[in-house]
């Protein structure tokens, strides 16, 4: 069985193509700068690894076009006709509260999609125009929809509640949601596997860590309490995203600054974060600094530790009982740095690190960097979104 993923941007496409049989990548590639005057498109495969190709790309249109042109090529190409291809599972960023598992698209789920941009109004409409492209290219094909905030569905009230008048929940459905799910499940279910232990009998917080982060708590396999909002905003400091800021921030700015709403919600989401702190978003180029010396870079990545190692505190109080503390996704799985000082004082809690099993860094899909007086295991697991989707999309296609 092949299954084609789809993770559609509002100006690229990145996209695998999976052999289920064997769980490997047959294909590979990124589409970018979709609608600009010059677009770029990499693609790669076992054989063939630098494809590359520059012209226009108006539309996802175009670009799936030359994602199917490149599949299907009599020398580079990995299938022979587009009905190879068993389904497409895509990456919807907003399920609200309607979808809490895979779903197979059809004109009701689509509708559902489209209502709800209002709450992801820069990914919602990017996902739905990938879906709707892939269902004419692929039209023999099952296409399923894996949500992100899908895993979060299972948060029970008093953690995905604000304290706002109930009707603004009710009418308007305002209430934390999580982000990063699909990324926080696998990462869940690759530590259990390694613990011995079911999912459902596992306790984890699981810290996606890259220029979007966010950390959850998780409970006998279920998600009961993330980082991340009614948006991606709140939570741990991002790349450009100031992460938790007091509310009344906003109203000094509007008020005494004069900043507009859209001035106010470019400067928290684009110019802050570690951006906003030292000029850089890329934590390789703020810890080269720190070696430096520099004392901007040093703020901001005492900051950074300080506000995930705050997180790690919260939610081992809410768990009670931790099995393991999990770093994935770029700066989880690459920073032995940043681990350490997020785990520096967690002792008590249960956490002690070894440094040098830490500075060693991945040795596998699962590494083990806890101390032997540690409670709780501490793991750096190599997070895979794109075959998470496959495996949902897969177990959607069983009956599972």
């Amino acid at each position: 069985m092949k299954i084609l993923v789809i993770n559609a941007g509002s100006s690229s496409i990145k996209y695998q193509l999976f052999e289920m049989s064997d769980r490997s990548v047959l294909a590979a590639g990124l589409v970018e700068r979709i609608g600009e005057a010059l677009g770029h498109l990499k693609h790669k495969t076992p054989k063939h690894p630098d494809i590359e190709q520059e012209a226009p790309i108006p539309d996802h249109q175009e670009g799936l076009n030359r994602v199917v042109q490149l599949l299907l090529d009599p020398e580079t190409g990995v299938i022979t006709s587009p009905d190879e291809i068993t389904a497409v599972g895509h990456r919807v960023v907003h399920g609200g509260e309607k979808f809490s598992a895979p779903t197979v698209i059809n004109t009701e789920v689509l509708e559902v999609i489209d209502a709800l941009s209002a709450l992801a109004p820069l990914h919602n409409p990017a996902n739905l125009t990938g879906i709707q492209v892939a269902m004419k290219l692929f039209p023999h094909a099952t296409q399923v929809a894996i949500f992100d905030t899908a895993f979060h569905q299972t948060m029970p009230a008093h953690a995905y509640r604000y304290a706002i008048p109930n009707e603004l929940y009710e009418q308007n459905h305002v209430r934390v949601y999580g982000f990063h799910g699909t990324s926080h499940l696998y990462v869940s279910k690759a530590a259990a596997a390694h613990l011995g232990k079911p999912l459902t009998a596992t306790n984890l917080i699981t810290a996606h860590l890259g220029n979007g982060a966010s950390i959850t708590a998780v409970s006998q396999g279920r998600s009961v309490d993330t980082s991340m909002g009614f948006s991606p905003l709140p939570g741990l400091i991002m790349g450009t995203r100031s992460g938790d800021v007091d509310p009344a921030v906003i109203f000094h700015l509007a008020n005494v600054q004069g900043m507009s709403i859209a001035e106010i919600d470019k400067l928290l989401n684009k110019q802050s974060g570690l951006l906003g702190l030292c000029g850089d978003n890329d934590l390789r180029d703020i810890e080269r600094r720190v070696d430096e010396g520099d004392a901007a870079a040093t703020l901001a990545f005492e900051m950074y530790a300080y506000r995930i190692r705050k997180y790690v505190g919260a939610y081992t109080a809410a768990l009670g009982q931790v099995d393991a503390l999990v770093f994935t996704a770029g700066v989880g799985e690459n920073s032995p740095a940043i681990r350490e000082a997020v785990c520096t004082g967690l002792d008590a809690l249960g956490y002690a690190l070894d440094l040098e099993k830490n500075a060693a860094g991945k040795t596998g899909s699962v590494t083990e960097i806890q101390a032997a007086e540690s409670r709780a295991k501490i793991l750096v697991i190599s997070t895979n979104e794109e075959l998470e989707i496959a495996l949902q999309t897969e177990a959607v296609l069983n009956g599972d």
